[in-house]
């Protein structure tokens, strides 16, 4: 007999991870799997952070670091907002976390109560709408066209704020989709916010670094809304330090505190070598995501060659980040002979089983039309997916 929550019955597996595992099963097999599902850099992390480790191990950095993070590690993160991103915070407005997943998390069961709206523009990271429902909020998606680059515009912001909007999700790069907003779309953003003084805007700049044109441009920097905006970060991505699992915040001090004081119940403070090494990281300049930047636009030209190639994709150029977004609905109701096409599952099952390539369906961003290709993998492991997944569609009739 089951007696789970209800709060857990309402929350959907995470595909990612879940065709991560289906890619590991066939791996275990001995099948050649590329996986392009995982949004992980495939960089390691520079040994200059792991002598940084190795130092906090040395040093006995073995106890209970406090519960928002050591003092020296928040001072830098407010160095890094200012220096990097013209913002304004005080140690008290930031909060160090188990990865900006958790920090993410803290903000949103800070913040929001039952039947509060949040409004998430899709496509969205699959945990930004698990989360509000956890919360016992109600999401409210905008939908974005490819043609659109998928991004809002302020006229669909503001067709969908209601007296019950509590928040506004943000993601830029975006993950699912590499999309970048300007300074001059986010100003318009901000300019309808400003009218609704009780929303709060979260701001996902995880993918910050990893830009191709331009510079990153963070929403918290308008004057009319910064009072109330979130910046959720950490050096998970543009470090390669996924598994160190370092995220912070800036933010407001009433929701810094909230945070603080949420986190002290269910984790206290982050993994203190782990921090030790992040301190290094944010204040050794950015030399190493530079370089890591370079390849990954390679990659990205590469995978849009390869998707030209492919009739009936439909995408946008990617400006940051390390995905690609295709719209596969051409291929809906088609078929190998064997497999039958009806939804991007079918899709990426299709693709995994006969191309042996890994992505996900793109339902799990709330984009049913389209699949995630992760190209943070080798020039030869995506060469490889891509002639694979060429030979596959082609099989579509």
């Amino acid at each position: 007999m089951e007696l789970l929550s209800k709060r857990l019955a309402s929350l959907s597996e995470s595909q990612t991870m879940a065709m991560n595992a289906k890619s590991q099963e066939l791996q275990a097999q001995g099948v050649d799997v590329v996986n392009l599902s995982v949004g992980e850099p495939d960089f390691t992390t520079p040994d200059y952070l792991k002598t940084a480790a190795k130092d906090a191990v040395d040093k006995n950095y073995s106890r209970y670091s406090p519960g928002d993070g050591y003092p020296d590690l928040r001072k830098a993160i407010v160095e890094k907002f200012k220096n990097e991103n013209g913002l304004n915070y005080t140690p008290a407005q930031v909060i160090v976390s188990n990865g900006a997943k958790h920090s993410l998390a803290n903000v949103v069961m800070s913040v929001v109560d039952d039947g509060d709206e949040v409004i998430v523009p899709a496509p969205y990271w699959v945990t930004y709408v698990e989360l509000v429902k956890l919360a016992g909020g109600v999401n409210v998606i905008i939908d974005t066209t490819v043609e659109n680059d998928f991004k809002i515009t302020p006229a669909q912001l503001e067709a969908v704020i209601t007296d019950k909007t509590k928040a506004f999700m943000l993601c830029s790069p975006s993950n699912p989709t590499g999309s970048v907003y300007s300074k001059e779309e986010l100003k318009g953003i901000a300019d309808v916010l400003a009218k609704y003084p009780k929303i709060i805007i979260i701001t996902d700049e995880i993918y910050e670094h990893i830009i191709f044109d331009g510079k990153h441009e963070s929403i918290a920097q308008f004057d009319n809304i910064s009072d109330r905006t979130v910046v959720i970060n950490g050096v998970s991505k543009c470090f390669a330090m996924t598994g160190y699992r370092i995220g912070y915040i800036g933010a407001p001090l009433w929701i810094a505190k909230a945070c603080s004081k949420l986190q002290s119940q269910f984790t206290s403070g982050p993994c203190s070598v782990s921090q030790r090494a992040a301190l290094v990281a944010l204040t050794s300049g950015t030399a190493f995501h530079e370089e890591m930047n370079k390849a990954f636009k390679v990659r990205r030209d590469l995978v849009i060659k390869g998707l030209s190639e492919i009739p009936g994709l439909k995408y946008n150029i990617p400006q940051g980040a390390f995905y690609l977004f295709p719209d596969v609905s051409a291929y809906f109701g088609k078929s190998d002979g064997e497999t039958v096409i009806n939804n991007c599952n079918d899709m990426s099952l299709y693709l995994l089983a006969k191309a042996y390539v890994a992505t996900v369906p793109g339902d799990a961003f709330g984009e049913p039309n389209c699949i995630r290709l992760s190209y943070a993998t080798s020039d030869k492991n995506l060469k490889k997916a891509l002639t694979q997944m060429k030979e596959a569609f082609t099989k579509l009739k």
